[in-house]
């Protein structure tokens, strides 16, 4: 079995946020990787980036061959691989880690709670970036308060921008609807409010609650690995 991670916004170096994820998978019988999603970029520059639609592409070009594969999606990944797991065979199930499940044409902007604290503030005139405003101290508050302190270190040097657009642009499909789906909800999330979550999970068949923050592959690498590794890869879409 393959995994692909597909990450969140605002991350750079995607390998490195995955890399706790790779032995603890690989105990379990299963290889994997992160794929780079084109819609985000370096935290300074004025280089293009691209939109909901080149990552769509990016992840169906990663996932392509035969071989069984999960996708993982990470709060905005769930935009991404909804669209992309379409009508691809090998893929055989999606796991949704404190993200959306979107219906087809419905755009992030509007499965945003209104209540939920912005994080996000204009880089530029085609992109996002974390609010400029917030500490060292809001981050691991908020996003990285149960990491071990030297991936705390490493996190904050790896954000970047995101490319405005993704905001406002639908998937083609809802994939969750054809291929057997898990929500992990990350009940200690202070980023994203797991009631937010819970509401979201309703789509998937399987719903499991994680008690760790925003990034459970940085903060508990093997129990994720663990309910990544257990999902049914059987074929034959839904049951």
């Amino acid at each position: 079995m393959r995994v692909l991670f597909v990450h969140g916004a605002c991350v750079v170096d995607v390998a490195w946020w995955w890399q706790w994820m790779e032995a603890p998978l690989a105990e379990r019988g299963a290889r994997s990787a992160a794929v780079a999603l084109p819609s985000c970029g370096p935290a300074t520059g004025d280089g293009p980036l691209g939109d909901l639609y080149d990552d769509i592409a990016a992840v169906r070009a990663a996932s392509a061959g035969e071989e069984p594969t999960v996708l993982v999606a990470h709060s905005y990944g769930g935009m991404v691989v909804s669209a992309a797991a379409a009508g691809l065979a090998n893929v055989r199930h999606l796991v949704y880690l404190a993200s959306m499940l979107p219906e087809a044409d419905q755009a992030l902007a509007e499965l945003v709670d209104p209540d939920a604290p912005r994080w996000l503030e204009p880089a530029d005139q085609h992109a996002l970036r974390l609010r400029g405003d917030l500490t060292e101290g809001d981050l691991r508050a908020h996003f990285l308060h149960d990491c071990p302190p030297e991936l705390v270190a490493g996190a904050l040097t790896r954000t970047g921008r995101q490319s405005t657009s993704v905001f406002g642009q639908p998937p083609s499909h809802a994939a969750w609807r054809e291929l057997p789906s898990t929500s992990v909800v990350c009940a200690d999330d202070r980023a994203t409010p797991p009631d937010t979550q819970r509401r979201w999970a309703a789509h998937a068949d399987t719903v499991v609650e994680l008690a760790s923050g925003h990034y459970p592959f940085l903060s508990r690498p093997t129990e994720l690995a663990t309910i990544v590794a257990s999902v049914d890869t059987r074929a034959g879409g839904k049951r």
